[in-house]
């Protein structure tokens, strides 16, 4: 069936194509057209089922109105309340959302970036996975608006947008040093992203100042995505090899909810036998009875300060974008599992 074009549109209505293009591109009132016939071309458009070819729109305009979503995963809760604010703000902003995850896979990151570029996308957002440096360089080579969230790269120069990992960790551990806990050992996984790092890196410093030794011993790295089954198995021989323990810190909530269920099946009581606090908060740590000590990341602030951030250079497509490194504070939510 043949494509309505805006000719289309022009002959049925007995007006020029240029007339009918400011009307359907919302100029009718700049170019001092009546209303009258805006309603009228607007319904003879509705009536032939026109649609804008998009390439013609962003080849004549050099907008596509489209913004690309790189995420880690669309299943977690973070991610998911992530998208969902920078798709409701987007949209406030005239934009649409092409939405893709990573699974923390650089391959699978680098052909979704050079799908968006095929879509002609006019900016970028993406949680980027150790291996895509080089496209996301690339990106920022062509000058396109580009900013990354809850992770970055130290060597590269790009606003980004995430919670102060490093506090969180300091926040949770002096909670429990407070609370006279000593015996504590950190469940994180292994990857070679800098969020993760400072978790870590936060936690040992925590010790050193305590003098407390032997900090390795009290680290479990668990390989990224590892069954969760798995994971409860290797957190279960961890405290078998471990009794002293005092406290589980997780380092993300998809470690601690398998940890929560490890703790259960050795038949020990929070916080009676152990205490549990987990970076990352979860609905399931908020109802479980006496609710689990969490660091919540203000995912809502976190979202709007990075779309808003990419519209701002997306508004001034042809200046310089100030390179924005921001770091959001996160917040202690006390719970009876400490």
């Amino acid at each position: 069936m043949k494509r309505v074009s805006l000719k289309d549109v022009a002959r049925e209505a007995g007006i020029s194509t240029s007339a009918v293009s400011f009307i359907l591109n919302g100029r009718a009132e700049k170019m001092r057209i009546s209303k009258d016939l805006e309603k009228k071309v607007k319904a003879i458009a509705d009536k032939l089922g026109y649609t804008p070819n998009k390439i013609a729109v962003t080849l004549r305009t050099g907008q596509s109105k489209l913004i690309g979503l790189v995420v880690e995963s669309i299943a977690g809760h973070f991610f998911a309340l992530l998208a969902k604010i920078i798709e409701e703000q987007a949209e406030d902003a005239g934009y649409k959302l092409l939405y893709s995850s990573t699974e923390n896979k650089a391959k699978r990151g680098n052909e979704i970036l050079q799908m968006f570029s095929q879509h002609q996308v006019d900016g970028y957002l993406i949680t980027p996975a150790k291996g895509m440096e080089q496209e996301i360089a690339l990106i920022a080579l062509q000058r396109k608006p580009i900013v990354l969230i809850d992770s970055y790269f130290p060597e590269q120069n790009l606003s980004h947008v995430l919670v102060d990992n490093y506090l969180g960790v300091k926040m949770g551990m002096e909670h429990l040093f407070d609370q006279g806990y000593k015996e504590i050992s950190f469940v994180t996984v292994k990857l070679p992203l800098i969020q993760m790092e400072e978790r870590k890196k936060a936690f040992r410093d925590a010790l050193s100042a305590r003098k407390i030794k032997k900090i390795n011993d009290r680290i479990l790295e668990l390989p990224f995505n590892m069954p969760a089954a798995e994971i409860t198995n290797s957190i279960r021989e961890f405290l078998q090899k471990n009794p002293r323990t005092e406290v589980l810190f997780f380092a993300t909530n998809y470690l601690g909810i398998p940890g929560l269920e490890a703790i259960q099946q050795e038949g020990l009581k929070m916080p009676q036998d152990i205490a549990m606090i987990c970076f990352d908060d979860h609905d399931l740590f908020r109802l479980f009875p006496g609710g689990i000590t969490a660091i919540q990341q203000p995912i809502p602030e976190i979202a709007k300060t990075a779309i808003n951030l990419l519209i701002r250079q997306l508004d001034n497509r042809h200046g310089n974008h100030a390179c924005e490194k921001i770091k959001i504070p996160p917040r202690l939510i006390r719970r009876g599992s400490t």
